[in-house]
């Protein structure tokens, strides 16, 4: 049996969990520079979570949403992200949302991916939130900007 027959090979089972915390055959990955490859070739598509790996699609099955933002602060009128894989980037306030149990989400990467603010980084955000408890209704303050932020 020959291994350069792509359909020949047993593909490896991947998963990220709701830490983002990504395993392989239910082993956690923990070497910086394959989780940094996983990370950066991760793509979605109508059927799902995959890496592509040459003409080998790599199925990758996510407990919630691949990416945890792990960091939220103000830098100038910006609200700066740090990413569980190490990026940083600017938060886009119109993809914010919180879900009914308070936990916020938005959207990275370009708006490729969710994430889901850690409980550390949804504490900073909150800080910077206003809460009308009569109306349920939420605001986001930053940089002498306010915006609506989706509850669900």
């Amino acid at each position: 049996m020959s291994t350069q027959d792509p359909s020949k090979w047993t593909l490896p089972h991947l998963t990220v969990n709701r830490e983002g915390e990504w395993l392989h055959e239910g082993q956690e990955i923990t070497h910086p520079g394959i989780l940094a490859n996983l990370m950066g070739n991760l793509r979605r598509d109508a059927a799902g979570y995959f890496i592509q790996a040459g003409s080998v699609r790599v199925p990758v099955e996510v407990a919630d949403v691949p990416f945890v933002v792990v960091r939220v602060e103000t830098v100038g009128s910006v609200l700066r992200l740090t990413v569980n894989d190490g990026t940083e980037e600017p938060l886009d306030p119109p993809t914010l949302r919180l879900t009914a149990a308070g936990i916020p989400y938005c959207r990275i990467k370009g708006g490729q991916f969710e994430a889901r603010l850690s409980r550390a980084a949804a504490y900073q955000l909150g800080q910077l939130i206003d809460y009308d408890d009569a109306t349920g209704a939420a605001t986001l303050k930053v940089g002498g900007t306010t915006h609506h932020v989706r509850r669900e």
